[in-house]
């Protein structure tokens, strides 16, 4: 995993979107078309930002999106379905893009998912990790083994707070318990993973993420074992770095 450190995190917003974008425009040019998958969240605002602003061809682009919160509907001002339409979506009209519904049998839904996304290759994923470092919905202790694609989880704790403290829910009572999220196996098939990670409130993560054991206690840390992957901080979250 290679770490590159931003002075703010507008700049690291855009050099993630940069390498992302090279990635998509790689794939295009060997294949015709790219499949991608996108984050949400705080952390994800600046390179978003930026991607949609790059040269790249989106009508050769499918998009898969990372998770979303169950019994949440798609305009409640949490949904990441809302939140991705509105900053990525009808902004560069991708060739297709699959949302997550978290608003049917979530079973079903992950079915449903799960074979669309065998049958599109992940070129690069841009990916963020939580206060407690979970990779997509994947709390600790992350299942590392499962070859679902996507699985009901429950969120812990840290996780919820989090929501509730980046504005998105009035109280942690109203973050809801379950969501669905892409497995932690699925996220390391991509061929590429840019993970954004600003802010202060994420340098423990970060440090337990880089310097920590590769466990599901440490979910991100997964991404160590990746051959392609790349760890965007600002000076606030690679601040407890040793």
């Amino acid at each position: 995993m290679e770490i590159v450190i931003s002075e703010t995190k507008q700049v690291l917003g855009k050099n993630a979107a940069n390498m992302g974008a090279e990635f998509i425009r790689k794939a295009i040019l060997k294949r015709g078309q790219a499949n991608i998958i996108v984050a949400t969240g705080a952390s994800q605002f600046e390179m978003l930002n930026e991607l949609v602003k790059e040269d790249i061809d989106w009508s050769l682009v499918t998009a898969f999106h990372l998770d979303e919160y169950i019994g949440v509907s798609e305009t409640h001002p949490a949904s990441f379905r809302k939140y991705l339409k509105e900053r990525f979506v009808d902004i560069v009209s991708p060739k297709e893009f699959i949302y997550v519904n978290g608003n049917t049998d979530p079973h079903e839904e992950c079915i449903r998912l799960g074979k669309l996304i065998s049958k599109h290759p992940i070129d690069v994923a841009f990916v963020g990790i939580g206060e407690n470092s979970h990779l997509a919905f994947n709390d600790p202790p992350a299942d590392f083994k499962t070859e679902e694609a996507y699985l009901v989880v429950t969120l812990n704790e840290a996780c919820r707070r989090q929501q509730m403290g980046e504005g998105w829910f009035p109280t942690v009572s109203d973050v809801p318990e379950k969501a669905i999220s892409m497995s932690i196996k699925q996220i390391m098939k991509s061929k590429a993973i840019i993970c954004s990670v600003p802010d202060l409130r994420k340098a423990e993560a970060v440090k337990k993420t880089v310097e920590g054991s590769i466990t599901p206690a440490i979910p991100a840390s997964i991404m160590r074992r990746h051959e392609a992957a790349w760890l965007y901080l600002d000076k606030d979250s690679a601040s407890m770095l040793s």
